[in-house]
């Protein structure tokens, strides 16, 4: 396994790499100091997981997410000081797998890798999947709805995959939620919900009156047969 760790604190950071060179002695740990640094090491490296911290002195994290998204699928984990939703939903939608606030414990911080990991293996299973008039393609993360091509972020991608599999069935809140992060945390229904409000967004005709992503008020979702 490759992991990249772009932390300005050096401090934290050689702590980050040796939590993760005692767990995983054969991987290949590389630390980045700076945001541009970082994103010129995962477009050379190409590694499997990324540790990125959202305050970073040359650039914001959030624009950092928005780079690595351009050209790479690979993991991301934030870490950030900031306990506040709105933070953590937005890295989350801009494509980040999970976050870790700090200061974090260390058997915390590798269940949280472990978590993603094995969420990346999963999602990586299926490839095309069809219901009716609908078709995603997971690998690539696009919506096919009518003429239109949609491209989703990671989160997206993992909400469109469990509601077209389900065939109309509800699947809950609580499956979503542990699909995406591997736990219901403080918040995480909210969480939830803005993640839908965006999806729908994109790929509705009318977001108001949703007719692919239906709602059953308090339990979950399903996908309509309109």
């Amino acid at each position: 396994m490759k992991i990249i760790v772009i932390e300005d604190d050096k401090n934290i950071a050689s702590m980050i790499t040796l939590t993760l060179r005692i767990r995983w002695p054969e991987a290949e740990i590389e630390n980045s100091y700076l945001g541009r640094d970082g994103i010129s090491a995962i477009e050379t490296q190409n590694p499997d997981l990324v540790i990125l911290d959202l305050g970073l002195p040359d650039m914001n994290g959030f624009d950092v997410i928005r780079e690595i998204r351009q050209f790479s699928n690979v993991s991301i984990i934030i870490l950030t000081v900031h306990r506040e939703d709105d933070d953590i939903i937005a890295g989350l939608e801009l494509g980040a797998d999970d976050y870790i606030i700090k200061p974090f414990k260390q058997l915390e911080f590798l269940s949280r890798i472990k978590a993603v990991m094995r969420r990346r293996e999963i999602n990586a299973i299926e490839v095309d999947i069809k219901q009716g008039k609908y078709k995603l393609d997971s690998q690539k993360r696009i919506f096919f709805v009518d003429d239109k091509i949609i491209t989703l972020t990671h989160i997206e991608n993992i909400i469109m995959r469990l509601i077209l599999q389900a065939q109309g069935k509800i699947v809950t809140n609580s499956a979503l939620t542990n699909a995406l992060w591997g736990y219901d945390y403080p918040g995480s229904l909210e969480s939830l919900r803005v993640c839908i409000y965006r999806l729908r967004n994109k790929i509705e005709k009318d977001p108001k009156n949703p007719a692919i992503i239906k709602t059953r008020t308090g339990y979950g979702y399903f996908l309509g047969d309109d």
